[in-house]
């Protein structure tokens, strides 16, 4: 499309084509103020009514095209910076999720305007472009919805609505399924339809179990397999694949139990197809420690990363959903709350009164309990508190201590957190652990927590501080008078702030 130099200028700063080309070649470099100086020009343009339609859709496609480097710096800042400040990452989400909110604002005023007179001036030549738009504003929608699941937000009917009607729009106009480059110079081709499954697909993966890079993984895994993936307006009975959704409601995706009560031509279904064996393909690639050269991550992560995040696919893609182990209690109470490795090694040492660390314990508000967890309330969760934080939790009243590790955080929208706790061991210990060396016992000690369990087993749980599990390094530590030579098996899982490996069990004489 090109502008239209003699066409009256609007009354706006970028009315004339020579200042907005001029604007663009001089916008920041800073990523921050780039996006900043962007924002302002959106929402000076919200009563742009006196501009020609497609100089309008110009303005707007030139100014996000403009902004899209500095959104992915942006965006690695936000994911790739393990510690924050509070302030800082507040600043960077409110500015990406406004961005996507202001310009899928305006693609959609652009599509609006057209509806409503496709004889307005400049409507001819953008009626080509609607496909492009169309495309561009499922796009920023639905990285709106990925920003709010960066905090664990909850999404709102009215994103829900917003991203439903577009894609039933563009069925309605042909366009839906229509292959195209979202922006010029993008390496993958995508479309309407393709963008709002893709969405589906997130929001029903339970993505909320992830911490924020690891999302974006996952994100970038769906739009991988998504080609496999089957979506339209029908389902086959029986299949225990099937999620749907009405595009013209509220409500998020759900799996396909029954058909809904009512029947709606804008319900929509979506299922695995072959997605599932490519899934399970892949996942035994990355356990050999390859990852394929096709696969764009947009970052650079080791295979035990990806590994991590590919098993979490697998376990809410498989064809039966997961089934919790344990059935909840609802109950009312409340319970000290203490953070971090140190804190549960001095909890299980017995050193707690001793160190005074109770008396910076939070209290939380437990709304229901299982033998595998805890579903918990409060409203003083603060940046710390992320998937994978360690916890030491006692019951009002009692005196044993649980360690446990958050699995689960959405916060509503009256900023109150829900946190989703998994039980790791009611029966800890401390202890110290001394590396062996050819037979010598070492004078380097190693801080562990035993996660003991309730039943006898030739293998050991420990929790230990980050990078000291060794496959190759034999342990060995006191308990009760008895010595323990302990022989690596494999490490189950590494978090930023700590590490469990399992290892074989043997009583020293």
């Amino acid at each position: 499309m090109k502008l239209n130099f003699f066409a009256t200028r609007p009354d706006h700063p970028l009315g004339e084509a020579k200042e907005f080309k001029r604007v663009l070649a001089e916008l920041p470099r800073d990523a921050f103020k780039a996006i900043d100086e962007v924002y302002g020009w959106f929402d000076s343009l919200r009563q742009a009514d006196d501009f020609r339609l497609d100089y309008l859709y110009e303005v707007v496609g030139g100014l996000d095209k403009a902004a899209q480097p500095h959104l992915k710096r942006l965006a690695r800042h936000y994911l790739g910076t393990p510690r924050l400040s509070k302030n800082d990452e507040r600043r960077l989400w409110t500015m990406c999720f406004n961005y996507w909110g202001e310009v899928s604002r305006l693609y959609a005023t652009c599509i609006e305007r057209f509806n409503r007179n496709p004889k307005d001036k400049g409507a001819g030549a953008f009626k080509g472009d609607i496909p492009v738009v169309a495309t561009r504003l499922m796009a920023a929608r639905s990285n709106q919805l990925k920003w709010i699941d960066y905090r664990y937000g909850v999404v709102g009917e009215d994103l829900w609505h917003g991203i439903g009607l577009p894609y039933l729009a563009a069925e309605a106009g042909g366009y839906a399924q229509k292959p195209l480059q979202i922006y010029p110079g993008t390496p993958v081709t995508t479309s309407v339809a393709m963008q709002y499954l893709q969405t589906l697909v997130r929001e029903s993966s339970s993505v909320n179990m992830l911490l924020p890079f690891e999302i974006e993984m996952a994100d970038r895994l769906i739009a991988h397999f998504l080609p496999a993936f089957v979506f339209g307006a029908e389902c086959s009975p029986g299949n225990a694949y099937w999620y749907w959704i009405d595009a013209a409601g509220t409500m998020p995706p759900t799996r396909l139990v029954s058909r809904p009560e009512h029947a709606s031509p804008s319900l929509r279904f979506f299922h695995l197809g072959a997605a599932f064996p490519v899934l399970d393909e892949l996942m035994h690639t990355v356990e050999r420690g390859t990852i394929p050269k096709e696969l764009n991550l947009g970052m650079e992560c080791p295979a035990t990363a990806l590994l991590k995040v590919l098993r979490h696919l697998a376990q809410y893609w498989a064809p039966v959903s997961p089934k919790r182990k344990y059935v909840r209690h609802a109950v009312k109470t409340r319970m000290a709350v203490l953070r971090g490795f140190d804190n549960s090694l001095a909890v299980f040492a017995g050193n707690v009164a001793r160190l005074g660390v109770e008396q910076s314990a939070e209290s939380w508000v437990v709304e229901d309990v299982s033998l595998g967890g805890f579903r918990a309330g409060t409203e003083a969760a603060g940046d710390w508190l992320t998937i994978g934080s360690l916890l030491c939790l006692q019951p009002e009243g009692g005196n044993n201590w649980v360690l446990g590790v958050v699995r689960r955080r959405n916060v509503t929208a009256d900023a109150q957190a829900v946190i989703g706790i998994q039980t790791l061991s009611r029966n800890a210990q401390s202890i110290e652990l001394r590396p062996r060396a050819t037979g010598i016992l070492a004078a380097d000690a190693i801080p562990g927590i035993w996660l003991r369990g309730d039943g006898a087993s030739e293998q050991i749980r420990l929790m230990l501080p980050p990078r000291n599990f060794n496959v190759r390094q034999i342990l060995e530590f006191v308990q009760d008078d008895k010595r323990y030579l302990l022989t690596p098996v494999e490490l189950e899982e590494s978090d930023g702030d700590f590490e469990i490996g399992i290892y074989r069990e043997q009583l020293l004489e």
